[in-house]
């Protein structure tokens, strides 16, 4: 029997549905389709000015045309830890600070230096889709915890008790999130942290989305909020959502110096440094004013509001009001297994991820289906996109959600 040309590792590795929808759409709008792409999580905005200058000027100096150490440069690693300070009132040196390839690079190298073969991550669900997969790849076993709409999708002490085992090495905690946008409060946070020390466990928490919270409800890092945590905790973050830099691909972990050194051994072997233009570039961001993410903050409330009561007005949807991030996650189980018109005759779909496409073939919107980040029966959209794209397809998502017989 010939042997498999794929490893199993990799074979058993799912395509992120959230990239893979963007590419589609993104694919279809090049062939001249008119598609309204609710996919990905990128702001529409423009890198600001400053930042890009900073990067032009450091494109001309040949001390970055070389290679730079692999954990990131000291100045960049010293700023990421300075900036934590200001943002959440966690206090870090450089030496716990690792720079990575995106906060994706930072979310595997985590794993990968936290886990051994069959040691369990309790998973709030729903979930940002690459957690789960980076957690399989380190050798670890993702325990799903759900909240649904009816918790405003937010796990309780009690449901993270019920999924502990003596294999539990890890909480993953994330407020505010992707998928669903929920904050969770300060007690909350705080009872959650506290529970978490009293196992022995460590917290990853990612925070991606920290100065992205509405209504005037605070951001609140676990990491601050629980000392009794001490050295058991890694912070994730990156520049992309607050500076609008989703391409520049600058993320970071911050955590104990015995681990940050493990991680930093990995990356030394499996990408390097991180382009040292890019790396000059989020210097001047973590560095500069948060002018530019309050401005952006402004539009993404506005856009918060119209895709939540547009989405509202359509029979069978509910969609809970995020407190968090940019994304919305409607709850379209009422719709599975209902009649929709369709250019091939009448179909009933009985999967969010079978709603999804009938969305995308027939009316060209395209949204992320639920079973990417959990349970079916769910729709995330992303209104981190134009307000005219916006209301347009909310529009057709009315008039064709609104067909279901």
């Amino acid at each position: 029997m010939p042997a498999a040309r794929i490893s199993q590792r990799i074979s058993a590795i799912a395509e992120s549905a959230t990239l893979a929808v963007d590419a589609k759409a993104k694919a279809l709008k090049a062939a001249g389709r008119p598609v309204i792409g609710f996919g990905a999580g990128e702001p529409d905005f423009p890198t600001p000015d400053y930042i890009v200058q900073a990067a032009i000027e450091a494109a001309g100096q040949p001390k970055y045309h070389r290679y730079s150490p692999a954990g990131g440069l000291p100045e960049l690693k010293q700023a990421i830890a300075d900036k934590t300070f200001r943002d959440s009132g966690y206090k870090a040196d450089a030496a716990q600070v690792l720079v990575t390839n995106g906060g994706k690079q930072a979310v595997y190298n985590t794993f990968a230096t936290l886990l051994d073969p069959g040691d369990e991550v309790i998973v709030p669900t729903p979930f940002w889709t690459t957690y789960p997969e980076a957690i399989r790849l380190a050798g670890g076993v993702p325990v799903e915890v759900f909240a649904g709409p009816e918790q405003e999708y937010l796990v309780t002490v009690e449901q993270l008790e019920a999924a502990l085992t003596d294999r539990t090495k890890i909480l993953l905690f994330v407020s505010p999130s992707n998928p669903t946008g929920a904050v969770y409060s300060p007690e909350q946070v705080r009872d959650i942290g506290q529970w978490a020390a009293s196992k022995g466990l460590w917290v990853v928490t990612d925070e991606i989305y920290e100065h992205l919270t509405y209504d005037g409800v605070p951001f609140t890092s676990i990491a601050t909020a629980v000392p009794e945590l001490g050295d058991k905790v890694v912070i994730l973050n990156g520049v992309a959502k607050t500076y609008a830099m989703t391409g520049w691909r600058v993320g970071w972990m911050i955590g104990p110096a015995d681990v940050i050194k493990a991680a930093t051994n990995l990356q030394s072997h499996a990408t390097s440094n991180v382009s040292n233009i890019p790396q000059v570039a989020a210097l001047a961001a973590v560095s500069g004013p948060l002018t530019a993410v309050d401005e952006m903050k402004l539009a993404f409330d506005r856009r918060r509001k119209a895709i939540v009561a547009g989405l509202n007005a359509i029979d069978g949807v509910d969609c809970p009001t995020p407190k968090g991030a940019f994304y919305v996650y409607a709850d379209v189980r009422a719709l599975l297994g209902k009649e929709f018109p369709s250019a091939n005759g009448p179909v009933r779909p009985s999967t969010s991820a079978e709603l999804a496409a009938l969305i995308l073939d027939e009316v060209e919107v395209a949204v992320v289906p639920g079973e990417a980040f959990g349970p079916s029966g769910y729709l995330r959209l992303s209104y981190a996109l134009g307000d005219e794209d916006l209301a347009t397809g909310v529009a057709r998502l009315q008039d064709f959600l609104g067909k279901a017989k």
